[in-house]
């Protein structure tokens, strides 16, 4: 399809405004599922990515990787075991997990921004000391009994502060922080930390004008299974306790109130799999997801 010059001019224009309500702002965007395993869209992200931070956002990106783990650990013959659905984070997985994440995924992406001409700086949340976390356990009932379990994941941790230091020494600088989600506890240990949760931290912290959450699906979806556009953090709520907000969503919609609580203006839940899902969602009036404000 060929786009017309005044189409393309038409839509710089409608752009101005959204570029002059996110000029010298933060931004950070959580990256996974599957647009990060096929490399044209990789790529494209990383383009968008570029824009973002030629319009003057100031862009952060946070990714996860956990199918890419997974591949590794299987390549290297490590079997996972899980619990209550969660990965049990053994000594040894959590040196493939370091490896993974803080070398291979996070470099890739370093090298498809820079290749798209912008300057990304990899780092994980060890560097700088930027996330210490804490040791996290899981309790689910046993089906046996129905007592409560606690299930011992191994080193998964959460966030525990965030100190943003190095964050603020490269921000505005025309450079792109990619982070991995590792970090370290108070006595060195290594943590795996959920991307998502990291993420929420991360923007927190920093205050960011916008956190975009990308998943494999469009955004929170109703009892119909029609998008929601936005939400209020109450509203978020009472969907959890009735129901209609179930499985996987729930840990991602409540990152998204820990944000908000933290003073991130606004989350948003998208799909990444849509090309241009960040643009559509920063840059136009229609917009993607599901926008979730205070």
């Amino acid at each position: 399809m060929t786009v017309s010059p005044h189409d393309i001019a038409h839509v710089l224009s409608e752009a101005l405004p959204h570029m002059q309500r996110y000029d010298e702002e933060i931004v950070v965007v959580k990256y996974g599922g599957h647009a990060m395993g096929e490399e044209e869209m990789a790529r494209s992200f990383a383009r968008d990515i570029v824009l973002m931070e030629q319009t003057a956002i100031n862009p952060v990106v946070v990714h996860g990787g956990g199918p890419q783990i997974g591949e590794m650990l299987k390549r290297l013959g490590i079997k996972s075991e899980f619990a209550a659905g969660l990965r049990i984070t053994d000594a040894a997985t959590i040196e493939i997990v370091e490896m993974v994440l803080a070398g291979s995924i996070n470099k890739q992406i370093v090298g498809f921004i820079n290749a798209a001409g912008g300057k990304a700086i990899g780092l994980c949340g060890k560097d700088g000391d930027m996330v210490r976390a804490r040791k996290v356990s899981r309790t689910i009932a046993d089906p046996g009994s129905n007592m409560e379990k606690v299930i011992d994941l191994g080193f998964v941790g959460e966030p525990e502060h965030v100190d943003i230091t190095v964050l603020t020494q490269i921000l505005g600088r025309d450079l792109i922080p990619v982070l991995a989600p590792l970090a370290t506890s108070s006595d060195g240990t290594t943590y795996n930390v959920n991307a998502d949760t990291f993420a929420g931290a991360i923007a927190g912290a920093l205050k960011a004008k916008r956190l975009l959450l990308l998943t494999d699906v469009p955004g929170v979806l109703d009892k119909s299974k029609k998008l929601i556009n936005q939400l209020t953090a109450d509203e978020a709520r009472r969907l959890i306790a009735d129901g209609t907000i179930s499985g996987g969503m729930i840990p991602k919609v409540e990152t998204c109130l820990y944000a908000l609580e933290q003073g991130v203006e606004g989350v948003v839940i998208l799909d990444g799999r849509v090309p241009h899902a960040v643009l559509l969602e920063l840059l136009t009036d229609h917009g993607a997801g599901t926008l979730m404000k205070r």
